[in-house]
């Protein structure tokens, strides 16, 4: 007999997540045009007033390769004011259970996140990440996988004396954009290599949309067998190929709970040009067409999940609204469908019937609910073919 309950089939997938959003962060940095202060911190504040609680704020990296940070300091001077965390406190939110997280791919970086720490506007959480193909990883830190395990280690050390959990990242899983086809292998032996040199957790990325669901359910299965708590998991998606929606359902199947989106499926690699100005960026694109790069989307993500009756903590319609505005603040037509077709409803949508079915089955002689003739027989007979 065919087992027909998902959770009995997949026991491992939880029927609670954590979705942490990066839109400010990852979202931002790959668009070719500044995004004002003022707009980044309207949506981290209203991002956390919808349920997020993970949240990515901004890049520690040098402003000059990539401006769009350039107010890193200021987007965390405010998220550490007394007056944001009012506004936490009279909405019901403990301040307390937002974790801020910053990103911080070298040591400079990590030293500049200790210096805000100790001037009261650090982050919580940084992170920094290797990729198993050692071309992406010099792409995209400037060094080699061994020289930048020993910086990790060091840097991991220094934020344990501050205070501030560590994020090992690990890419190009599924592939790389440089170096094509990966060994699944490598990722879960560096996965434990975070562990090793004391990473608070693992941030499993497929940055360039490389995955497809059977892959990252037989990776996920691996990592858990390996590293069997699933707190230290977060899975990362990049949306290249429409198959994200499909990768985050495999990994929810392999037991992963905690997962990253941006609004809109915004984000990318950093953008090389900035208003009307070339900047450095991680140097040219890996891609020939900017529509077909992303992360997956929150909107879309909330809504899938809430219809699987997975809880996520969101207020969903609040995000769904903020999905609508920063179409309008980015000034172009981003990437949720469900901001425009919204949630399937149990009592459907009774405006758009037609007139006339009460009157046409009282005319027929057919009771209301009557979805068969009721001269058929009460359980339909197959014919042999059928059962063949």
């Amino acid at each position: 007999m065919t087992e027909y309950d998902y959770w009995k089939i997949f026991p491992r997938m939880p029927k609670k997540v954590m979705i942490g959003d990066i839109t400010v962060r990852d979202g931002f940095q790959h668009e070719e045009k500044f995004v004002s202060t003022q707009a980044k911190i309207y949506y981290l504040e209203q991002l956390i007033f919808a349920g997020c609680r993970d949240i990515e704020v901004t890049n520690l990296g040098n402003p000059y390769l990539m401006p769009q940070f350039r107010d890193a300091e200021d987007l965390l001077r405010h998220l550490r004011s007394d007056r944001f965390r009012k506004r936490c406190d009279k909405r019901g939110i403990n301040y307390d259970d937002i974790t801020l997280t910053t990103i911080t791919i070298r040591e400079a970086s990590v030293d500049r996140a200790i210096r805000l720490k100790d001037e009261g506007i650090g982050p919580d959480r940084v992170l920094m990440m290797v990729s198993t193909e050692e071309e992406h990883h010099f792409a995209n830190s400037g060094t080699t996988l061994p020289d930048y395990w020993k910086e990790a280690e060091r840097c991991i050390q220094k934020c344990n004396d501050a205070g501030i959990k560590m994020c090992g990242t690990v890419s190009t899983i599924w592939g790389s954009p440089i170096g094509g086809a990966t060994d699944m292998k490598d990722a879960v032996e560096f996965s434990k290599r975070w562990l090793e040199i004391g990473a608070h957790d693992i941030e499993h990325a497929d940055h360039d949309g490389s995955a497809s669901a059977h892959d990252v359910y037989r990776y996920f299965s691996m990592v858990l067998d390996a590293i069997p708590n699933p707190d230290l998991h977060l899975a990362h998606f990049h949306e290249t190929k429409r198959m994200a929606s499909a990768s985050m359902l495999a990994a929810l199947q392999a037991g992963i709970q905690n997962f990253e989106c941006t609004l809109g499926g915004l984000g990318g690699q950093p953008a090389n040009f900035l208003d009307d100005c070339p900047v450095p960026g991680t140097g040219e694109y890996y891609y020939d067409d900017p529509r077909f790069v992303g992360l997956v989307c929150l909107e879309d993500t909330l809504v899938q999940f809430d219809e699987m009756g997975i809880e996520t903590g969101y207020d969903i319609d609040k995000i769904l609204k903020l999905g609508k505005q920063l179409e309008k603040t980015m000034g172009k037509r981003l990437r949720s469908e469900a901001i425009y077709n919204g949630r399937t409803l149990k009592e459907g949508h009774p405006g758009y019937a037609r007139p006339g079915l009460a009157k046409r089955k009282e005319s027929l002689g057919e009771n209301k609910g009557q979805l068969l003739p009721s001269e058929w027989s009460n359980a339909a007979v197959l014919p042999e073919r059928a059962k063949g």
